[in-house]
């Protein structure tokens, strides 16, 4: 058992150039939240092509679900394929959908976040097939996922109700994954949570008149900008965490409502940023914001965000815009399987963390309690940037990774402890 992982990462060094051209292939299609479905296609050719997988299967909101093996046990793989936009080309120093490739990496939009860990997990089936380790303790489902950038874990909110919950994925049945792999950028480490956010609006109302004469009106602007003092001020005041992170919160966009620009404002708006750490939660977030317009003295209309965006498949599967906070103990299962799985298969000593930014474990750990850890290939830093791009070793590293990781967490002793987030 022990030389199989040992010789992991040679035989997916092997699969090198087929996943740099994988890869390539995938950064070339843009995939925008809402736009997935070449790079759907794209992924589900090369599944076929290699034919190591059981069953797969594209659901009514547009993921690919592949499945592996047919054990008692369910460990799932995700990665989501979507991307953000490349904003203006002319910050580029190259085409963002050139697939460009050097000597160390790739590069592009979605290299790194997230369409990095696409080859690796594709890889890893194959290599799981060719190496012996898929047997009858484990059923590995791979979940290539959509609308994550616009809306993460809104994927896995119709995968476990609409999926897993009625037994409606091709070989998975009625059941939930011991532990899911996310592998959205963690730069090889292994990283065990991550603050939850929520996307709230705050609206005021003030009285419109001619610019000439303000003193007849209320301007709304005016009575906005108390609150957000206020609002900027809470900064202070919010939980702490040493682990997680701070709890925080931002103005992120301001809009008004006015008859002309020669008249004053009778509407304003906010939209705020709100990332959550141990031991916050919704309702309490909500109640801040409402607090912070009293200390203003403004009447404002607070509300938490909803997201009810057209998925490539034409659904509309609306949702709340609040993604809970999880963590986990580095003692919990999910998470030794993982240092397991570095030190055997990588040979190194693995580094423990948490993510600074939000994932589809938003939706997995946070909302459905499902026990999740991250591993995935480059580097947080670059996600969203002109520098998006993935270190060629980490596609090697990822794909022995994934291929030994479900074997190895079945041999973890189980546990009951399944860590902490805010759920409500």
């Amino acid at each position: 058992m022990k030389t199989s992982m040992e010789h992991l990462s040679n035989a997916a060094a092997k699969h090198r150039d087929a996943m740099i051209e994988f890869l390539r292939d995938l950064v070339r299609i843009p995939s925008t939240s809402g736009q997935e479905k070449g790079v759907i296609d794209r992924i589900r050719a090369e599944i076929q092509r290699l034919g190591v997988f059981d069953h797969v299967h594209v659901d009514g909101l547009g993921n690919l679900i592949a499945v592996i093996g047919n054990g008692p046990r369910l460990i799932a793989i995700d990665a989501h394929v979507d991307t953000v936009g490349v904003g203006d080309p002319r910050s580029w120093s190259f085409d963002p959908f050139q697939g460009k490739v050097d000597d160390k990496k790739v590069w592009g939009r979605g290299a790194g976040d997230q369409e990095g860990a696409i080859p690796p997990m594709v890889y890893a089936a194959k290599l799981m097939r060719d190496h012996g380790l898929v047997d009858s303790e484990f059923t590995c489902m791979m979940t290539f996922t959509v609308m994550e950038e616009d809306c993460d874990g809104l994927c896995w909110q119709y995968i476990v109700r609409e999926g897993l919950d009625k037994g409606t994925i091709p070989g998975v049945g009625k059941r939930r994954p011991e532990a899911v792999v996310v592998t959205d950028s963690t730069n090889c480490r292994i990283l065990r949570g991550q603050r939850g956010r929520m996307e709230i609006g705050v609206r005021v109302s003030g009285r419109s008149c001619h610019g000439s004469m303000p003193e007849k009106g209320d301007n709304a602007i005016y009575k906005m900008t108390r609150v957000v003092r206020e609002i900027e001020g809470l900064n202070k005041r919010l939980k702490k965490d040493r682990f997680l992170g701070n709890g925080t919160i931002a103005v992120t966009y301001i809009d008004c409502k006015t008859p002309s620009l020669c008249a004053i404002p009778d509407a304003a708006y906010i939209h705020l940023d709100r990332r959550l750490t141990t031991g916050e939660t919704k309702a309490g977030a909500i109640a801040q914001v409402k607090a912070a317009c009293r200390k203003a003295g403004i009447k404002a209309e607070v509300e938490l965000l909803r997201y009810a965006e057209k998925a490539y498949t034409g659904l509309v599967y609306p949702t709340e815009k609040y993604f809970p906070t999880w963590v986990y103990p580095e003692t919990a299962p999910q998470v030794r399987a993982a240092v397991e799985t570095h030190r055997d298969v990588l040979r190194r000593r693995p580094q423990v963390g948490r993510w600074t930014f939000s994932t589809n474990a938003v939706s997995i750990a946070g909302m459905f309690g499902i026990p999740c850890v991250g591993f995935g290939p480059a580097a947080e830093e670059t996600a969203h940037t002109v520098n998006d791009s993935v270190p060629i070793r980490h596609l090697i590293d990822c794909a022995a990774f994934y291929a030994a990781y479900p074997k190895l967490f079945c041999a973890q002793p189980r546990a009951k402890h399944t860590g902490r987030g805010s759920r409500r």
